[in-house]
């Protein structure tokens, strides 16, 4: 994109203001970005002849398409994502962390980075050619890897305003990389059946195998065998 790079929501901001009449130095200011960035940002939307109305109605992936910056190479964005593998190869190797919450980290460097189906799959690539040894190849519904992140989020009660925190519990299909996210309330016995259960139904079925990763709790033999899971 042209200049300084912005996130897709602060993008849309600027041409809903924009749209609503709003005058460059006040959006600069509503919006908290640069008002020379914002003055680049609409004269390169005013020059693709569209309405502000047709913008906003345009998925990310497309308005970030429309909007890029020749200057900005689908080959050097590939190279950001190449010089990001490293750091998420030796971060997955850490209890909690999951190729999600890598990737949002990997977005929020590059705000006009792939998406996620993509970051995968080239994650994927990349290391059946940096060591075919450590290919690893997962069929259509043969592996759910399942994990808490093991950082908290803040949820709000909107009546009392007291905040607790919840553990967020991830379930990833191998194959496709489609996940399951919840917040729970703790990494107990109950929660954790009761997330894989919810997981489950999400995906619509059931895959070969349900695979932890350094789960903190002894799950499998807490499960007493008149549990359905005890069938497996």
């Amino acid at each position: 994109m042209a200049g300084k790079t912005i996130t897709m929501s602060k993008l849309k901001q600027i041409i809903r203001h924009r749209d609503n009449g709003m005058a460059l130095q006040t959006i600069s200011k509503t919006v908290g970005i640069a008002r020379n960035t914002v003055k680049k940002y609409l004269q390169l939307i005013e020059s693709k002849g569209m309405g502000y109305g047709d913008l906003l109605d345009m998925g990310d992936e497309d308005l970030d398409a429309l909007l890029a910056d020749p200057g900005h190479t689908s080959e050097q964005r590939y190279v950001d994502l190449e010089d990001f593998f490293p750091y998420m190869e030796e971060e997955l190797r850490r209890t909690g962390v999951n190729r999600w919450f890598l990737w949002g980290e990997y977005r929020q460097k590059h705000p006009d980075g792939y998406s996620y189906s993509q970051f995968c799959e080239s994650f994927r690539q990349w290391r059946i050619g940096r060591a075919v040894s450590m290919r690893m190849e997962h069929l259509p519904g043969d592996k759910l890897f399942i994990d808490f992140t093991g950082d908290k989020i803040p949820i709000v009660d909107a009546l009392t305003g007291e905040i607790t925190e919840a553990e967020v519990y991830v379930a990833t299909l191998g194959y496709s990389q489609y996940s399951f996210v919840e917040a729970v309330e703790s990494q107990k016995k109950d929660d954790f059946i009761a997330s894989s259960e919810n997981a489950l139904h999400y995906f619509g079925g059931a895959p070969k195998a349900l695979v932890p990763d350094n789960l903190k709790g002894n799950y499998w033999t807490e499960i007493p065998f008149s549990h359905p899971y005890a069938d497996n």
